[in-house]
């Protein structure tokens, strides 16, 4: 039942009065993707003959969409698994994530997989929760001019990055954790989405009463975000406010907090992104469900034509808790109108390779592609 959105062909997340994505920009000026071009190649080289196989998919292939949430045994995963890895092999996994993201998001990715190996202190169940249960691809091969990606894929983190060139897309981007806080353990005092939690209800308290019930859009919390595993078509109303009906400390408070989010992306990209963002910001819709009190649950939404942002307050799966509570988090970013997995940025790409000046020059992206080490 949960693969069958990927029986559609993909459109990317839809929504009302949504407009045509933005051209591809120019390479950045200054942000070289060269040391995650090395990282994805030292990775590869990293693994033996039969690894790289599993590790290695056509940059077209359908396994881009197959992530999930769910426990690793509950769904069949495509690459390689960092717990069947040794230190360095998984050292060199890692610095693909940590390539690709800025310090602060590279930081909340590790700890979600650490906390995931608290959620095994808590359940006593290894067959569920490591901090290694999480499996590695890459798309493509790796190269400073052709496309090619990378994804991780496990509990509560799920990552895709497209690299062409030096332009850089990271999303759909999925993380979550439950507990929040590691109340004892190997990592006891971790704690991950404070930041998230707490800008997300100052800017709903922060709104007078009427604007707070002109956001609202429900009280009951949805079971998951909207966005989330094999939801890549899924058509979302804007619902709430839209940016310039909120007040000014609202507004400001809302640009700090998507600023955040598109703060997990590597330096230099991310102001690329931000700029994107900040030019539909008329078009951006805040939207919030739940009530807003110091303790209570609740679930937010930014929706525009170019970023997709939900963070919410889930029931228990490690702890046995029927209604959702602020021990267990999803947050979630997509690039709705197409632009997930980079596939608008390869769409461009193809035509501008099939339609040079000379008419002569042709790019075949189907078949499989598969990346092999640097000899």
């Amino acid at each position: 039942m949960a693969r069958a959105g990927l029986a559609e062909p993909f459109q990317g997340i839809r929504c009302n009065g949504s407009v045509s994505r933005d051209p591809i920009p120019p390479a950045l000026a200054g942000a070289s993707l060269a040391p995650l071009l090395e990282a994805a190649r030292t990775f590869l080289a990293s693994l033996d003959a039969p690894q790289r196989r599993a590790a290695c998919l056509a940059i077209d292939d359908e396994a881009w969409r197959g992530w999930s949430n769910f426990h690793p045994w509950l769904m069949p995963r495509n690459g390689v698994c960092l717990a069947d890895l040794g230190h360095e092999q998984r050292e060199a996994a890692l610095a693909l994530m940590r390539e690709t993201m800025s310090a602060t998001g590279y930081q909340t990715a590790r700890d979600v997989m650490r906390l995931n190996e608290h959620a095994l202190e808590i359940t006593g169940k290894p067959e569920e929760y490591s901090e290694w249960y999480y499996w590695v691809s890459i798309f493509g091969t790796p190269s400073p001019e052709g496309p090619w990606g990378w994804q991780i894929d496990g509990h509560h983190l799920n990552v895709n990055c497209l690299v062409l060139g030096d332009r850089l897309v990271v999303t759909p981007t999925l993380m979550g954790s439950e507990p929040v806080l590691a109340r004892f353990g190997k990592y006891s005092g971790l704690r991950v989405f404070a930041t998230e939690e707490e800008q997300g209800y100052a800017l709903m308290s922060s709104l007078p009463p009427e604007v707070q019930a002109a956001a609202t859009i429900g009280t009951v919390l949805p079971w998951e975000v909207f966005g989330g595993a094999f939801n890549d078509n899924r058509h979302i109303e804007p619902g709430g406010l839209r940016y310039g009906d909120l007040p000014q400390e609202g507004r400001e408070r809302l640009e700090v907090l998507l600023a955040h989010y598109i703060g997990y992306i590597r330096p230099g990209h991310s102001e690329l992104r931000w700029e994107e963002a900040k030019r539909h910001l008329s078009d951006t819709h805040f939207a919030w469900i739940g009530h807003v009190e110091d303790t209570s649950p609740f679930y937010y939404r930014i929706l525009s034509p170019v970023i997709l942002v939900e963070f919410d307050h889930q029931p228990g799966i490690v702890f046995d808790n029927d209604l959702p509570s602020r021990d267990h988090i999803h947050t979630l970013v997509r690039t709705p109108n197409g632009g997930d997995y980079g596939k608008d940025l390869l769409r461009q790409h193809y035509l501008q390779c099939h339609t040079d000046e000379h008419g002569a020059h042709t790019h075949s992206h189907t078949g499989r592609n598969v990346a092999e080490a640097p000899k």
